[in-house]
């Protein structure tokens, strides 16, 4: 099948390459020479494991191309998915701008019958929308899909090659005839395909995400308590992850999620509520709970150390928002970064694959380590807060004979407090004994 993706960024490039993978024709179009140029020459604009040797292989057995003509691609393609970002706005609404312009971009290189996907995250009623935007500039027959993405950083080729479902919201036979044989190939293994009304699959988006994150504000609000009575957030997962209602996923607490979706999409799911007369109580929590737990690690260096923390220099493990990326929208690093520089601190970072995209943001305002090691030398206290897996073992003493003093604040509980404790460590987690 011959298909078109618009936007080349994280979710364009992964959707796009895992088509080929399965014997699509695939051409991916972004408006950014730059860009394509780059990526004709193999070289990857983000970081996801797998990624770059897919592109690589699909690219050389031609079926995947790069291209800015978008009236080409769109011309050859049978279906065509858009997907370019929809920015949040400072009332979390999210911009369709760049939605819509993809939409009129098709209907005027349509030469035949289109199924026009969205793969963008959209608020409910996008679907019509677009169908309106290009129904205004075409005759031509048409149809549009809702097909929401569940692609995590750091593991988007499994989660899109091995989906635990797809969502296909249509109400076209034609369509969902396409649509079920496109991903045919992916849930061979008996995973569902899930055919539901346009509105319904936009609204699975959502409403999955903000599961999750609810999850996680709910563990950092456990954490918090138990920090007040003495609890262990240890043990209390255990006690209610064995539970099979409720099950260990998203279970872990720490500094606060962050990254391109959750934030965007807690938010996006409240001015939705807000423009149909509903306070959404739980999910506004949710946010609340986040942003303040993004503190808590600055929180804990001033418990240790006082506020005016002049003279005081300190390491960072990790700054991406998790681990197997670079990304670094919404990190909790950068509101402790914030916090202990205002303080008068001084801060050396390391992270395996986020340093560049830090330097965009922070230039040289922070100091930046080739290694875990090196970051710790002369340092007050070492502050964790990704929990990439190469620091999950690093011997105590290792740490000790760089650090000025000895303290610990794990902000992911990666490390086991008794181990550091008996090493001469003062540990601080989060809502941990």
């Amino acid at each position: 099948m011959k298909i078109a993706v618009i936007g080349t960024g994280y979710v364009g490039l992964v959707v796009g390459t895992c088509f080929a993978e399965t014997g699509n024709r695939v051409t991916c179009v972004d408006v950014d020479a730059g860009k394509i140029d780059r990526l004709m020459k193999g070289e990857i604009p983000i970081y996801e494991p797998g990624l770059e040797e897919l592109v690589a292989r699909n690219v050389e057995e031609g079926r995947l191309h790069f291209s800015t003509d978008a009236a080409k691609a769109i011309s050859e393609a049978k279906v065509c998915f858009i997907a370019v970002g929809t920015p949040a706005g400072e009332d979390g609404s999210a911009d369709l701008r760049f939605v819509l312009a993809v939409a009129e971009t098709i209907a005027k290189n349509m030469t035949s019958y289109k199924v026009v996907v969205n793969k963008s995250t959209v608020p409910v009623g996008t679907n019509q929308k677009v169908r309106d935007a290009i129904s205004a500039l075409t005759d031509r027959e048409f149809d549009v899909v809702s097909n929401p993405e569940f692609l995590k950083e750091g593991a988007a080729i499994d989660d899109f090659m091995k989906p635990d479902r797809v969502v296909i919201g249509t109400e076209s036979e034609a369509a969902k005839k396409v649509m079920l044989d496109l991903y045919a190939p992916f849930v061979r293994t008996g995973k569902p395909i899930l055919v539901m009304d346009p509105a319904s699959a936009e609204m699975t988006k959502y409403a999955a995400n903000s599961m999750l994150a609810t999850r996680i504000s709910f563990m950092n609000e456990m954490a918090q308590i138990c920090d007040r009575v003495g609890a262990d957030i240890h043990a209390v997962r255990k006690g209610i992850g064995t539970d099979s209602r409720i099950g260990f996923p998203f279970l872990f607490a720490g500094a606060g999620y962050g990254g391109s979706c959750f934030p965007k999409d807690v938010r996006a799911l409240v001015r939705t509520a807000n423009e149909h007369d509903y306070e959404p109580k739980i999910i506004n929590a949710v946010e609340e709970v986040n942003f303040d737990q993004k503190k808590v690690l600055a929180e804990k260096v001033e418990q240790h150390f006082g506020k005016d923390l002049s003279g005081k220099h300190f390491a960072l493990w990790g700054l991406a928002f998790k681990p197997k990326t670079d990304d670094m929208r919404e990190a909790p690093s950068l509101v402790l970064i914030d916090k202990l520089m205002a303080n008068g601190a001084t801060i050396t970072a390391f992270d395996p694959e986020a340093v560049g995209a830090t330097k965009a943001i922070l230039g040289d305002k922070i100091g930046y380590a080739a290694s875990a090691l090196e970051a710790l030398n002369g340092a007050d206290a070492l502050v964790l807060v990704t929990e990439w897996s190469e620091f999950r073992h690093v011997d105590p003493e290792d740490i000790k004979k760089g650090l000025k003093s000895q303290v610990i604040i794990d902000g992911r509980n990666i490390f086991d407090a008794n181990r550091m404790r008996e090493a001469g460590i003062t540990y601080y987690g989060i809502g941990v004994r």
